[in-house]
C-alpha cells in the first residue's frame, strides 16, 4: 500500500461499519474491513476499493488470522462490531444472548485492539474510535443486556485512554442515538415489523451520519483527542423518550 495510510474497520459488512469503510476509502485510506459476512465485505471492496478480510470478534484464532493478513503500521482502528440482540427483562433473561452481546461488543472490541496495538503504536500517529451508544450512559426496561455491555465497552475505553497514555494512539468513542441499520432487524430477529416501529414517526440518524463523525475525528491534528461524542437525532432526548408524529 506504499505511503498510504491504513485503516481498519471491524463489523464492516452493513451499517456503520461499511459506511465507516466507504468514507475512509475516499479519504484515501488503504482500508482494511473485517466481518463474517465476507460476500458482503467483498461487494463493498468492488464499490470502494476495500481489501475484505473474514473477521469473528468472538473468536481469538480469527482475530489473529485476521491481524496476520494486516500491514506492520495500522494509522485507525474503527471497533465497530457488535449489536443487541432481544429486549429481555431481567427475569426473563436468555443468558446465551447474553453472554453473545459480550462476547461481540466488549470482548470482540478488546482482543482486536489487543491483536493490533504493536501495529497501532509502529503507525507513529494512531486513532482508535470505539464505537459505544448512548446506552453506555443510561439504561431502559428491556435493555440490562445491551446497557450492560455498552456502559462496559465504555470501561473499557477510558481505560484504553489512561493506559495507553504517552503513546502515540488517541482514543475517542462515539455514542449514537437511533440509527436505522440492520441493527432493529438484528435485535428482533428479522421480524421487520418490530424493526420498524422503533423509528416510526421519527427521523433516526442514518449510517452515514456517524461515518461523518469518525471521518472528523480521525481527520484532527495529532495532539487532538475528542474522548467522547453522543450523537442523537433531534427528535430523541433519551434512549426511550422519542418524539414522534402521529
Amino acid at each position: 500500500m506504499g505511503s498510504r495510510r491504513v485503516a481498519v474497520v471491524t463489523g464492516a459488512s452493513a451499517g456503520i461499519g461499511a459506511a465507516t469503510a466507504r468514507v475512509l476509502a475516499a479519504e484515501g485510506f488503504a482500508v482494511y474491513t473485517g466481518a463474517r459476512r465476507v460476500e458482503r465485505l467483498e461487494t463493498l471492496a468492488r464499490e470502494a476499493g476495500c481489501i475484505p478480510l473474514a473477521l469473528d470478534v468472538t473468536d481469538q484464532a480469527s482475530v489473529d488470522a485476521f491481524a496476520a493478513h494486516l500491514p506492520d503500521r495500522v494509522h485507525v482502528l474503527v471497533n465497530n462490531a457488535g449489536g443487541a440482540l432481544g429486549l429481555d427483562r431481567i427475569v426473563e433473561m436468555d443468558e446465551q444472548r447474553w453472554l453473545t452481546m459480550y462476547q461481540t461488543n466488549v470482548l470482540g472490541l478488546v482482543r482486536v485492539s489487543k491483536a493490533l496495538f504493536g501495529r497501532l503504536e509502529a503507525s507513529g500517529s494512531a486513532h482508535v474510535v470505539n464505537i459505544g451508544s448512548i446506552a453506555g450512559l443510561e439504561t431502559y426496561v428491556g435493555g440490562g443486556g445491551y446497557t450492560a455491555v455498552k456502559h462496559a465497552v465504555r470501561a473499557i475505553n477510558d481505560t484504553m485512554r489512561l493506559e495507553w497514555l504517552g503513546k502515540p494512539i488517541r482514543i475517542s468513542e462515539i455514542d449514537p442515538g437511533l440509527v436505522e441499520t440492520e441493527f432493529s432487524l438484528v435485535r428482533f430477529a428479522g421480524d421487520a415489523g418490530r424493526a420498524g416501529a422503533v423509528y416510526a414517526g421519527m427521523e433516526p440518524l442514518t449510517a452515514a451520519d456517524i461515518a461523518e463523525a469518525v471521518r472528523w475525528v480521525v481527520s484532527l491534528p495529532p495532539h487532538v483527542n475528542v474522548d467522547q461524542m453522543v450523537i442523537k437525532p433531534l427528535a430523541q432526548a433519551r434512549a426511550a423518550l422519542v418524539h414522534r408524529q402521529s
